[in-house]
């Protein structure tokens, strides 16, 4: 077993020999940007790491890896675009530095190639992978849907918010950690386990977003603090400000999230004050201590020696304390 920072750059190492310089530039050129701008790289990392989990090499888990970190990047140049975002990774977003038309079709290009990875596995461990990836990646685009349409709705519920972030973010990072038990060969039991043990750890990292969004450091984020204020998103802060607020508080909110007279930043400050004051910031930090607690109990099941539970215990805990 590896650590995690090395797990990263095993995998940094292989990315960079993925050079794409093919023809037209125009379509290869965003994708490079993309891909080279960074990122915590949670998704593939997990892959390498839950492999070895399961007693394979992370080396035989490369090209999944690689595979599940194109298509996040795919679904960030799409979502960047839907959300008109200016800012991702503290650098410019795809549209923004080409234009909408030149990323979307990089986007669509950077799905085909997620898919190509797949084929350097033999053919019943092939059809495994892309079975689970073709369901994760439906489920992403549902997800992505439901969020959407979340934005023009006057009522979410809790249970709803929790299943679009479920579909959007939560599958993919459960699909990763189910790849690598997949090469490793884990039974299905494990495999459904471990794919478990990811979902809710997914929830967990997605809540987390929701507060960072709202109340992280812009320098360390990397994304436009208060985005989802602005876009009047019903993250998990929003519903549980409106659960736990004065009725003053909630009918303030509401007001933010409907009027169109209200400056950008004006609105951000207002309404991380109403979450604060609402005890919606608090509850959020409940939330991601309750999908990961969830996630850890699900790793006692898991027939893997004690060492490599405390890895994943360990790896769950980090990724509470994340500031990025």
């Amino acid at each position: 077993m590896h650590t995690i920072e090395a797990y990263r750059s095993f995998f940094l190492d292989r990315i960079k020999q993925e050079t794409l310089n093919r023809e037209p530039d125009n379509l290869y050129a965003p994708i490079r940007y993309i891909m080279n701008l960074g990122g915590k790289r949670l998704r593939p990392v997990l892959t390498l790491l839950t492999a070895e989990i399961f007693g394979a090499s992370y080396k035989d888990a490369l090209s999944a890896a690689i595979a599940i970190e194109v298509f996040h990047n795919f679904s960030l140049v799409h979502d960047d675009i839907m959300d008109a975002a200016p800012v991702r990774r503290g650098q410019p977003t795809v549209h923004e530095k080409w234009n909408t038309t030149t990323a979307i079709l990089s986007g669509d290009a950077m799905l085909i190639l997620a898919y190509q990875y797949f084929e350097d596995y033999e053919p019943k461990v092939f059809l495994a992978l892309a079975k689970l990836f073709s369901r994760t990646a439906l489920q992403v685009c549902e997800g992505q849907q439901w969020d959407i349409d979340f934005e023009n709705s006057e009522k979410v519920l809790l249970k709803d918010y929790l299943k679009m972030i479920e579909y959007k973010t939560a599958v993919l990072v459960a699909a990763a950690m189910e790849m690598g038990a997949i090469i490793a060969n884990a039974s299905k039991e494990d495999c459904a386990a471990i794919y478990n043990f990811g979902l809710n750890l997914g929830i967990a990292f997605q809540i987390q977003d929701d507060y960072l969004d709202a109340f992280g450091n812009p320098e360390n984020f990397g994304k436009q603090i208060g985005g989802d204020i602005i876009e009047n998103k019903k993250t998990y802060l929003y519903l549980k400000a409106l659960e736990f607020g004065s009725k003053s508080e909630t009918v303030e909110l509401k007001k933010y999230f409907t009027a169109q007279n209200h400056g950008n930043q004006e609105k951000v400050e207002a309404v991380k004050m109403l979450f604060l004051s609402s005890g919606a910031a608090k509850e959020a930090l409940k939330g991601i201590e309750e999908y990961t607690q969830k996630a850890f109990e699900i790793l006692k099941s898991i027939n893997i020696d004690a060492d490599k539970k405390n890895i994943l215990h360990q790896f769950g805990k980090n990724l509470m304390k994340r500031t990025v």
